[in-house]
């Protein structure tokens, strides 16, 4: 077998040492560029089918070139004569040679013609601009979550394209401030939402409208939240209009919302001013929901707060003469302080609360009357004292029952015998009706439905668990009754319906 002297190539050294200092990439990569281009014009010259492969000596710049060909077993395996020998033609080379080894025939260094060094120069180019690529994705990668400053380059229907350094960067419509303004070789701050690797390099996303971008902002201008001794709990916005951001201090000495302030306002003056002057709220956050709640209806002043955690739900009960600020513009102070509480949130005026009160507590009397066979005043004094049903009268411990102001033991042994006898002949008679009426059992099993609720769906032909999925929310509505349930309730209902179309997924 062959050798060839490979000669020291130091220009070629030169060369990728130039490259890579001037590129801003890694040396070995360029090196990586030479050897493809090498291999591509020998190919050139053997033929394509040939494999061959050259290596570049990192310190002389030497080149070694080489033909590979795969050792099979049999002829069964060969499917490219020139890059596969068979093991006993191989053996006459290599007596030592294996199957799944290379035969490895050193080549002569070739003589670059133009056509071939054109070639080179390409490929060259070519992984070179991969290489460049890569590492701008790379170090842009890491600058997701963070602001960048960028110039305005051109702006392309609607999308603003801006130069941020080594490479440009989108700032899509839905992702400017409304009524915000911009011309070439403006200068723009924006939050990096997304890198993502394509062809034409990486595309990188801003956006000066995400809740973050706020965060960002006020952690820039208040060394407090920088530090860690000031965290945000929660953002919220409508861009370019409001805003309310929650704010904790660890140490207690600090006042968060003074510190998100600033002398004179200085701080949130310079939020505001980046934001094409949004109204920003700084709402101090607390671990009782309640007081939590208060402070994010800002500036309305809540006179009460009831939670449904079940159903995830607040009331927020206000004066009559609080409830248009507690509301907002256009809703906005409701809908900014839910989203910032990651719930529903009703605003109520006392008389609003009062009356929806009342009305419960009518439905709720008038249940106890005709099932207990009561008096109008024990039902008020059940629901005075909680109970909301006659189940719960039913199962509660009788002590408890007996503890009621104007009862003793006999009264609230009848009241729970008389409960439980109601319960039993609902249950059989519900029983009956759902066989009769043909309801699957699955449907019964849908959580936010009681027994009335499933007759009524029955008699109008719902059936099973998929026709209820298959329901809007505004039919379900029309076919229970008006105020029977909420447009939430009625919302989780149908989410709750279709959990199994998911699961079973």
């Amino acid at each position: 077998m062959e050798t060839y002297e490979n000669m020291p190539r130091p220009e070629i050294v030169l060369v990728a040492d130039t490259v890579a200092r001037e590129k801003n990439i890694d040396r070995d990569d360029v090196f990586e560029a030479m050897e493809v281009a090498i291999q591509k014009a020998a190919r050139s010259k053997y033929g394509f089918e040939h494999d061959i492969r050259a290596q570049i000596d990192r310190k002389t710049g030497a080149i070694s070139m080489a033909r590979y060909r795969e050792v099979v077993s049999n002829p069964e395996e060969i499917e490219n004569e020139a890059a596969q020998i068979l093991l006993e033609d191989a053996k006459a080379y290599d007596s030592k040679i294996k199957v799944g080894e290379f035969l490895i025939d050193p080549l002569p260094p070739i003589d670059f013609g133009r056509i071939a060094a054109q070639t080179a120069k390409q490929v060259i180019m070519q992984k070179v601009r991969e290489a460049e690529r890569n590492k701008q994705f790379e170090e842009y990668k890491e600058k997701i979550g963070t602001i960048v400053n960028g110039t305005v380059k051109r702006i392309e229907f609607g999308n603003v394209v801006l130069d941020i350094g080594k490479t440009e960067a989108v700032l899509r419509r839905d992702e400017i401030i409304p009524r915000e303004k911009f011309k070439n070789g403006d200068r723009v701050r924006a939050y990096v939402l997304d890198v993502r690797r394509e062809a034409k390099g990486p595309q990188i996303f801003l956006s000066r409208t995400c809740p973050e971008f706020l965060a960002k902002l006020f952690t820039s201008e208040v060394p407090e939240i920088y530090d860690g001794i000031v965290k945000i709990m929660g953002v919220a916005r409508d861009p370019g209009s409001k805003a309310k951001i929650a704010v904790r201090a660890e140490d207690m000495t600090i006042d968060p919302v003074g510190a998100c302030v600033g002398l004179r306002g200085i701080r949130v003056q310079a939020v505001v001013t980046e934001l094409q002057g949004e109204k920003i709220d700084i709402v101090p956050y607390s671990e009782d929901r309640a007081q939590y709640i208060v402070s994010a209806l800002a500036p309305a002043e809540v006179t009460k707060v009831v939670i449904d955690e079940e159903n995830n739900r607040i009331e927020a009960v206000v004066a009559q003469e609080q409830f248009s600020i507690a509301i907002g513009r256009r809703g906005q102070n409701v809908k900014l302080a839910s989203q910032l509480l990651g719930c529903d949130i009703d605003v109520l005026t006392e008389e609003q609360e009062q009356e929806r009160r009342s009305n419960e507590n009518k439905v709720h009397s008038q249940r106890f009357m005709e099932a207990l066979d009561v008096d109008e005043m024990i039902a008020h004094l059940l629901i005075a004292e909680g109970f909301s049903n006659v189940d719960e009268i039913a199962m509660v411990d009788l002590r408890e029952l007996s503890e009621i102001e104007g009862f003793d033991e006999d009264v609230a042994k009848e009241l729970q015998s008389r409960a439980k006898e109601y319960v039993e002949k609902r249950d059989k008679e519900f029983e009956e009706k759902s066989k009769s009426l043909g309801l699957d059992d699955k449907l019964q099993s849908v959580e936010g439905l009681d027994r009335d609720m499933l007759l009524t769906l029955a008699g109008k032909g719902i059936k099973t668990i998929d026709d209820l999925a298959d329901l809007a929310a505004d039919e379900l509505i029309e076919i229970l009754g008006e105020n029977t349930v909420s447009i939430q309730e009625a919302n989780k209902i149908i989410m709750n319906a279709r959990e199994h179309w998911f699961t079973e997924e």
